[in-house]
């Protein structure tokens, strides 16, 4: 007769379940991470941080009110780090469009990026990702086809949205050298397009007519805001220190993506763009500062394969795909709002 034996559900070590902390939770991917981390089984806790609460937040999720241009919150932070017992921090407290408050966004990035630093230094981290751009390499007439990772990034001379951004990065990369014990994943993103999104490259492609420089048509690369969360998702699951370029497969000439994006291009003279872009951005009447206009002129596009070697990343929409799924969005926003208001429903005579 046969013994019984035990159930091996009983006797098998519980597999430990991670504690996810993200900074800048209540932006576009902090709140679309946030949801999906919820629904991952390998995710016990998520500690969102950032000045307001994410709308994705459910019983997983705890939230601390968290403002990095404040100047002593890396003790706080570091606090919040040891009391959740925080195994990997993301830090994503970007902006994704250029401001006019320049002042407060060096603080939010540059400075802030310091503190979080400063708190993962008192109370270290298993695992640090970092969101950074690929237009961090900038747009020259010497760039190759293909930016790779060891490219200088070379757009900090271009404009301080840009230059926070680079600063952010170099303190990252200082801080991975400086603790080898913490695990560094550096993800720099392509410009990112889909039917949720709402980013400067967005609003660009959605005017009636779309500004370019006469005479240049770039090729440029895009991001499914699909694959970005599905690359961040790869960062925490694999433990591959390292920068990853991460994008859309392909490239479009600028001209085919206005087209395909169902948008007319409006040509501008270069001698005139500059002043023209420096008005507009005065006027608050334009998407970006006029050292944008460069990527109008000039290549900047990145090479993924060291992301599809190392990190496993493979994007599950290209470039070409990316621009339709937006613009099939774009079209339904701008049939509603072309849509003619219901008649006024005639009152009846007393």
């Amino acid at each position: 007769m046969r013994e019984d034996t035990p159930d091996d559900s009983l006797t098998r070590a519980p597999i430990p379940r991670r504690t996810i902390a993200l900074t800048g939770a209540d932006g576009f991917l902090g709140r679309n991470l946030v949801g999906l981390l919820e629904d991952d089984d390998r995710v016990g806790r998520i500690v969102a941080l950032d000045v307001e609460h994410p709308s994705t937040a459910g019983r997983k999720t705890r939230f601390y009110k968290v403002d990095l241009t404040q100047p002593a919150v890396d003790a706080r932070l570091a606090e919040i780090l040891h009391a959740e017992g925080v195994d990997t921090l993301l830090h994503m407290a970007f902006l994704a469009s250029p401001t006019h408050h320049g002042a407060w966004a060096h603080e939010l990035e540059s400075v802030g990026t310091m503190h979080v630093l400063t708190a993962c230094r008192e109370r270290p981290v298993r695992k640090f990702v970092l969101w950074s751009q690929t237009l961090l390499y900038g747009a020259s007439p010497s760039n190759p086809n293909f930016l790779p990772e060891s490219h200088p990034l070379e757009a900090a001379t271009q404009s301080r949205f840009l230059r926070d951004k680079v600063e952010a990065e170099e303190a990252v990369g200082r801080f991975a050298r400086q603790l080898p014990s913490t695990l560094v994943t550096t993800l720099r993103l392509a410009p990112i397009l889909g039917p949720t999104v709402n980013n400067y490259v967005t609003r660009y492609l959605g005017r009636r007519l779309v500004p370019t420089l006469l005479g240049f048509d770039p090729l440029v690369q895009f991001l499914h805001e699909v694959d970005a969360l599905a690359a961040f998702k790869l960062a925490v699951v694999r433990d591959v220190p390292g920068t990853y370029n991460i994008v859309g497969d392909g490239v479009l000439p600028l001209s085919t993506v206005i087209r395909l994006a169902g948008r007319a291009a409006l040509p501008v003279p270069h001698p005139l763009a500059p002043g023209l872009a420096r008005a507009l951005w005065a006027a608050q009447l334009s998407e970006a500062p006029p050292p944008f206009v460069e990527y109008l002129r000039w290549l900047c596009v990145a090479d993924g394969s060291l992301a599809a070697r190392e990190l496993g990343f493979r994007p599950a929409f290209s470039t070409r795909e990316a621009v339709l799924d937006y613009a099939s969005a774009q079209h339904l926003r701008d049939a509603r709002l072309l849509r003619p208001l219901p008649p006024a429903v005639p009152q009846s005579a007393p």
